[in-house]
């Protein structure tokens, strides 16, 4: 069987990849007053007074909601709310065997920017963050900004932000094994939507050095015409010589490439221009240049998004840490210095003595990442006064 065949056999079995399991056995009729009535009066009594009670009194600490609108799902596209419902549950799988934290699917059936942030806003006080998933460019930079402003838990695009920190972490060792300086790279970003332009933004705030994002019509300099609001945004800070040009123009003389994009973008040729180069070709399952190509044409470092090669560069490294962080100190949002400190905790994972071109990044499977990525969440949450606790 393929793999594509063994996973739909295996979700007709299952019928659902997770479930509610009760915290406490109801066996007596003490057990029902205390869980239920009368003596769930009580918590819900001490809410009404004080609503951050919930936090002690509930399971709201601990819950996250997986929330998309299936337009973005995996390389899948717009295949609406329902179709992206293997996908959140999936998700709720990871936040639980990783990091520990329970979440809870939902997909919500509209295209409607307002009603999706109404929506969201509604019901966001049952839980204790929000992870935005699979919710197509530009409209998710509108949904997220909105409902960072109006409700009082973070709201995280994992999208973006988990890709744009997971691939900090792996540029920051990579740099390390290639030699090259913090403020002196030449990086270019393939794919300008979502995830591109998170990158972006992360490793300019980092100080990475000069980062150049391309799309289908090549390089995005400032001035351009035809921008959407968000490329015309990182346009400012991004492309600091303002060079005009194809993709390959871009990877002339550059440190690293970063593909978010699709298959087979990027030539031997492009990486044999390259200053040895670092490749991240993330496109999945096909990336942008396999990483063979990419080696022989004189890459130093190659990371992609598949699990059957070396340096699988994988969300599931952070948005588990930075939820169960968040979460430990009550968090209203996840800020900037927040993102910055978890990219420096995954790569501080792997050791100076055990870097090497096919050792940058700690492995997806690796359990012991959550805890490293929650502690140094929970410590800037503290720092920048967003903790509640």
């Amino acid at each position: 069987m393929t793999l594509d065949e063994k996973a739909l056999q295996l979700h007709y079995e299952m019928q659902g990849k997770i479930e509610v399991v009760s915290r406490k056995p109801v066996c007596t009729r003490e057990d029902l007053s205390l869980l239920y009535t009368p003596g769930v009066a009580e918590p819900c009594r001490v809410i009404a007074k004080d609503e951050s009670e919930s936090y002690r009194l509930t399971r709201r600490s601990n819950l996250v909601a997986v929330i998309t609108d299936g337009t973005a799902v995996l390389g899948l596209g717009d295949i609406g709310p329902v179709a992206g419902m293997p996908v959140m549950e999936g998700k709720c799988v990871l936040f639980k065997e990783f990091g520990g934290v329970d979440a809870f699917p939902i997909c919500v059936d509209s295209k409607d920017v307002d009603t999706i942030v109404q929506t969201i806003h509604l019901i966001s006080k049952s839980f204790g963050g929000i992870n935005l998933e699979d919710i197509s460019a530009p409209r998710c930079f509108e949904i997220e900004r909105r409902l960072k402003e109006i409700c009082d838990i973070p709201v995280f695009h994992d999208d973006q932000h988990g890709t744009a920190i997971v691939v900090a972490a792996a540029m920051l060792n990579a740099m390390k094994v290639t030699g090259k300086k913090m403020g002196q790279m030449k990086i270019v970003i393939n794919g300008a939507g979502a995830a591109g332009i998170a990158i972006g933004k992360l490793l300019v705030q980092m100080g990475f050095g000069n980062i150049i994002l391309c799309d289908i019509n090549g390089m995005i300099c400032e001035g351009d015409a035809g921008l959407n609001a968000e490329q015309e945004k990182v346009s400012h800070i991004t492309n600091l010589h303002h060079e005009k040009g194809t993709l390959a123009d871009a990877l002339r003389d550059a440190d690293a490439f970063v593909g978010v994009s699709r298959p087979n973008m990027v030539t031997k040729e492009m990486v044999a221009s390259m200053n040895e180069g670092i490749v991240f070709a993330m496109a999945n399952p096909v990336p942008e240049i396999m990483p063979e190509d990419a080696k022989d044409a004189g890459a130093a470092v190659v990371g992609t998004g598949r699990s059957d090669y070396p340096n699988q560069i994988n969300n599931v490294l952070v948005f588990p840490g930075i939820f169960k962080g968040a979460l430990a100190v009550h968090a209203r949002e996840i800020t900037e210095n927040m993102k910055i400190r978890a990219a420096y905790a995954i790569a501080s994972l792997i050791p100076d003595a055990q870097l090497s071109a096919e050792n940058i990044i700690p492995s997806a499977l690796d359990k012991t990442v959550a805890d490293v990525v929650a502690k140094a969440v929970a410590d800037v949450a503290r720092e920048d006064g967003v903790a509640g606790i």
